[in-house]
């Protein structure tokens, strides 16, 4: 099983603790402004028992994260493989979700930073993409953070949404293995 560790955080395997502090993070408007509706808390956990077959292979996923000093669940980040027809599939996507107040502390671009260095390392990826609504700028923020770069031509609408849905425009932002190892 991959876990990865960072200075602050352990992104590892869910646990039965985890089921309830998802739910509820999933289910908080305020975290889920940028989805079409919060999760409810069967496909909260449907979601966990996705991925963890994933990361129980070795492979990667969407690795539950839990701050090391407390050992406080805060959310998920990892790598996945997107279940919809895009133009840039098949690609593998990094992406993130913490609770609202683990939100403004760095986690999520210490935790990103730290999937992309095992998706470019023991994966053996050569690209990674990531995506979100137009309208979300704090997680196009942490894109930017983590070296990714705005690929403007390949913005989309997002299938799975109705044509007007206010989350429909996505922005697509990429990195290569070339473009990590150059990071230094």
């Amino acid at each position: 099983m991959s876990e990865l560790t960072t200075d602050r955080l352990l992104l590892r395997q869910w646990t039965d603790a985890d089921y309830e502090p998802f739910a509820a993070l999933n289910a908080d408007p305020v975290v889920m402004e940028h989805f079409p509706a919060p999760v409810t808390r069967e496909a909260s956990d449907a979601l966990i028992e996705r991925v963890k077959p994933l990361i129980a292979a070795g492979g990667f996923g969407l690795w539950a994260v839990e701050v090391r000093e407390t050992g406080r669940f805060i959310g998920f980040t990892g790598l996945s493989v997107p279940s919809f027809e895009a133009h840039f599939m098949p690609a593998v996507e990094i992406g993130w979700r913490l609770a609202k107040d683990a939100w403004g502390k760095g986690y999520a671009t210490e935790a990103a930073l730290a999937s992309l260095a095992f998706g470019f390392g023991p994966a053996g990826l050569d690209e990674i993409v990531s995506f979100t609504a137009t309208t979300n700028v704090p997680s196009q923020r942490v894109m930017q953070r983590i070296g990714m770069t705005h690929d403007e031509a390949g913005d989309f609408n997002h299938p799975r949404l109705e044509p007007g849905h206010r989350l429909e425009r996505h922005v697509l932002y990429r990195i290569t293995r070339v473009q990590w190892e150059a990071r230094g």
